[in-house]
């Protein structure tokens, strides 16, 4: 089965700040995560929506620095399994698209790596652990 899109993250400077917005938006989003360095919502679709600090993201992507004219959400495709991190990760790698961050076990409870599209954005290939 391929991966499907699971999770649109989005990096944040102020968690707070961030979330407010979004909580102006209509979500629901409990107040005691404000402090939080990662923040995810399930939308109505089942879709997930999540909010990292660049602290979070600086932990697995040392070359991350705010974008300039571009943009700070991610797309992030849930696959089977563990395994199937590593092999969609190895199989796109094959196909010649540039692999970003080597599948890790994350803090978060996720097998995870990143890729590039085409065009240089980042794609976020994830499983839970266990």
């Amino acid at each position: 089965m391929p991966a499907s899109l699971d999770l649109i993250g989005i990096v944040v400077q102020d968690m707070k700040r961030s979330l407010d917005f979004y909580r102006a938006l209509g979500l629901v989003i409990q107040a005691d995560q404000d402090g939080e360095r990662h923040v995810e919502v399930v939308l109505a679709n089942g879709l997930r929506l999540a909010w990292d600090t660049v602290a979070v993201v600086r932990s697995f992507d040392l070359e991350w620095h705010s974008p300039s004219g571009g943009h700070r959400i991610s797309l992030d495709w849930l696959c089977d399994s563990v395994a199937e991190v590593d092999a969609v990760y190895q199989e796109l790698a094959a196909k010649g698209y540039q692999g970003y961050t080597p599948p890790f076990d994350a803090f978060w409870g996720q097998r995870y790596a990143l890729v590039k599209d085409p065009d240089g954005n980042k794609i976020a290939l994830f499983a839970p652990l266990g």
